[in-house]
């Protein structure tokens, strides 16, 4: 059994809110980060968890990481068909980070920025890697990991949903233990709030979503704000 903490913020500078996020009880969690102009950001979002909410249920359990992947390009067909159909929707796209968890096993989907962690012993882990040119400058020695936090292009993203019809998604699956915690969240989270004082609310905190939007608002709150917190 899990215990699930979910909710998604605004922000204090955002008038709109480009993030979406599902539970598909009880056991699937999905976070998506939208981009583009005017509203079309939400739209690439929304559509991304509305067709991993419609595809999942329809193919039986376990929703192994070939199935998320699966789900995603599902999703990067349509944005790309609504997006070629409508010019003001032209260059949307979102990021997808799904979590899956079934029988003791964890399987997970990613493209983007957004991201999914895992606190064990209280050692927090990423999990997922970032599909962003400062990340890609982090890997290849050019950058530290302080230095990639305050980039002027830190936004700028390698990989997402939506944007061009061939996608490479990471996949993988690992073993689940008891007492672990998942975090899957948006960058407006973790561009305002440092690792540490991450794995330090989710190491305590009995209402740690509710938290960690609260520290991300406390210190600028620059973008749309969400998070998933599973406690097994």
């Amino acid at each position: 059994m899990s215990k699930v903490f979910h909710a998604t913020s605004v922000g204090k500078v955002r008038k709109n809110n480009e993030d979406a996020l599902i539970f598909i009880e009880p056991d699937t969690f999905v976070v998506a980060d939208g981009m583009g102009g005017a509203a079309a950001g939400e739209i690439a979002s929304r559509m991304l968890v509305e067709t991993v909410e419609d595809f999942l249920p329809s193919v039986p359990k376990p929703w192994h990481e070939d199935i998320l992947q699966k789900a995603i390009l599902k999703a990067n067909a349509a944005i790309l068909r609504t997006a070629r159909s409508n010019e003001s929707y032209r260059g949307m796209g979102t990021t997808a980070t799904i979590l899956h968890l079934y029988d003791g096993r964890a399987y997970f989907a990613h493209v983007g920025d957004s991201r999914l962690y895992r606190l064990r012993n209280n050692l927090l882990e990423q999990i997922t890697e970032d599909h962003s040119y400062v990340e890609d400058l982090v890997r290849r020695g050019r950058l530290t990991p302080e230095e990639a936090r305050v980039h002027p292009l830190k936004n700028l993203l390698t990989q997402a949903v939506g944007v061009v019809e061939e996608i490479t998604v990471d996949t993988a699956s690992f073993s689940v233990a008891a007492g672990d915690i998942y975090l899957l969240c948006t960058d407006g989270l973790t561009n305002m709030v440092s690792d540490r004082a991450i794995a330090e609310i989710l190491s305590r905190s009995a209402s740690p979503v509710d938290e960690l939007i609260d520290a991300a608002l406390q210190n600028g709150g620059h973008d749309n704000i969400s998070a998933i917190v599973v406690a097994v």
